[in-house]
């Protein structure tokens, strides 16, 4: 008459695995949000762009910014240059590179006609490929794009 087995079994052993799993999750957040979070900080100079609902990046290969403060001091690729200076900047790069884009970001509160002035200097230096910056308004941010 048998009651069962009188032998032991050996116990589950402990695992001595690291479980990578949770750690792969928080590096692809992590990555995530250094992806979403890049191109805010792109630009370093405060301003206050217009707002329109035609606003969108343009995916050029080439491009200079060329910006005009409040105070109607220009930067090029964020570096403050006197006017003289960016005649010569934008003529250099029209030589080095024909094709390529200015993307003129200008506060609202500057004068018309000191940003046809800096529009003026980019294309007397070659360069006619010229996009303004703007923020989307608020309508555009709201409204789905078409088609969808």
């Amino acid at each position: 008459m048998t009651f069962g087995r009188l032998e032991r079994t050996q116990a589950a052993q402990p695992m001595s695995d690291i479980n990578v799993t949770p750690l792969v999750d928080v590096m692809l957040v992590l990555v995530v949000i250094f992806i979403i979070t890049a191109p805010l900080l792109a630009s370093t100079i405060p301003l206050d762009l217009p707002k329109t609902d035609a606003a969108r990046t343009s995916e050029t290969p080439r491009f200079v910014t060329l910006v005009v403060d409040r105070s109607g001091q220009s930067f090029l690729n964020d570096r403050p240059v006197p006017p003289d200076e960016l005649a010569r900047a934008l003529a250099q790069t029209a030589r080095q590179h024909p094709d390529t884009e200015v993307q003129l970001r200008a506060d609202q509160a500057v004068p018309y006609g000191k940003v046809v002035e800096v529009m003026g200097m980019a294309q007397k230096a070659g360069l006619n490929r010229i996009g303004f910056v703007a923020d989307p308004g608020p309508a555009a941010a709201a409204s789905p794009a078409p088609g969808r």
